[in-house]
């Protein structure tokens, strides 16, 4: 039985808690400190979690985010981040005053981030930010995978990888995690597996938007019937140039055939927040039209990412290589209207 830490009562952090618990170990989850009312409501309706809308297990451990310093203090054996991209740096302020030595991270969030001008995966960002608190020897993983936070929360049979430079790490995590229904797969390309777990993000909105890139000359009704020659061929090429920038910021090209990336990229592509984006770009709607019409309170995972590192992407790769990424990148940061150079 290990002590487990999640920080973060989003819905996957919540869903993460499931075969946590499962596998005997004392979890508790903490919300963070924008997250007090969720916690009151989770724990004022019986564990009933209000995004998941499921029964979060009965033994598990719920607080609020001021019990956050003392947990930590006593004592944890892994801290696992359930935070968004955003919340990084304030993940690391509040874990730094009582991390230990190599004490096990677990990343489950996805994204890439812009440090001192250099694409950077959030591991080696939260690496970075313990180090300049004076802390030298860090162990973080990534949880990666097609993963959606109800499925698991539900127990639906879920395949994911866990990613760590020291093959051994990940073993002893496999061990800790797994269960009948959440298999896992480990790697020790941790670069490739949050290089690709991020970028899917962007290229299942592109997905998204096959029914209106299908064929503008016919009905909506026939788009919505007949586009799956338009998708299929824009998965092909998003995969070849996952591979490709993947293998550009020192990542394993297999990694992405694998669950973080294939697998990933088909979970989004097929439903969620991304691939609703991208349906409303393809119909032509402007992003910041589409968001504040349609999705206005709601994370567009993909579309954050594009915010982040797009600037960056567009100076320093060639568009020729990448035309796909390209497409969308303009779309979102430059507030275009979606169109693909077939």
């Amino acid at each position: 039985m290990k002590k487990i830490i999640i920080i973060g009562a989003g819905a996957m952090g919540s869903a993460f808690t499931v075969p946590c618990i499962d596998n005997n170990n004392n979890v508790t989850l903490i919300g963070t400190h924008l997250e007090d009312d969720l916690i009151k409501q989770i724990k004022s309706n019986k564990n009933i979690h209000p995004i998941l809308k499921v029964k979060l297990p009965e033994n598990l451990k719920i607080e609020k985010f001021e019990k956050l310093n003392l947990i930590l203090k006593k004592g944890v054996d892994i801290i696992v981040a359930g935070i968004s991209s955003v919340g990084i740096e304030w993940f690391v302020d509040q874990i730094s005053k009582n991390y230990k030595k190599n004490l096990p991270i677990i990343l489950l969030t996805k994204g890439l981030a812009i440090v001192d001008d250099e694409l950077t995966t959030l591991s080696d960002k939260i690496k970075k930010l313990l180090k300049e608190k004076g802390h030298k020897e860090i162990n973080i993983s990534a949880i990666k995978g097609p993963c959606l936070a109800a499925g698991l929360a539900y127990k639906m049979r879920t395949g994911t990888v866990i990613a760590n430079p020291n093959i051994k790490e990940a073993e002893f995590l496999k061990k800790i995690i797994s269960t009948d229904y959440y298999s896992t797969e480990i790697s020790n390309d941790l670069e490739g597996v949050e290089l690709s777990g991020a970028i899917k993000n962007i290229y299942s909105m592109l997905i998204g938007a096959s029914e209106g890139l299908s064929n503008s000359k016919v009905s909506i009704e026939t788009q919505s019937k007949y586009y799956l020659n338009t998708s299929a061929s824009l998965i092909h090429r998003s995969i070849s140039e996952m591979v490709d920038f993947v293998s550009h910021y020192g990542g394993k090209p297999d990694t992405v055939y694998g669950l973080a990336g294939l697998g990933d990229l088909y979970v989004s592509a097929i439903g969620g927040r991304n691939s609703l984006m991208g349906r409303y770009l393809g119909q032509g709607y402007l992003y910041k039209n589409a968001k504040e019409k349609f999705m206005k309170n709601i994370t567009v995972e993909g579309a954050q990412l594009a915010l982040e590192i797009g600037p960056k992407i567009l100076n320093e790769l060639d568009s020729k290589n990448f035309p796909l990424m390209f497409s969308m990148l303009n779309t979102i940061c430059n507030n275009k209207k979606l169109e693909i150079n077939w």
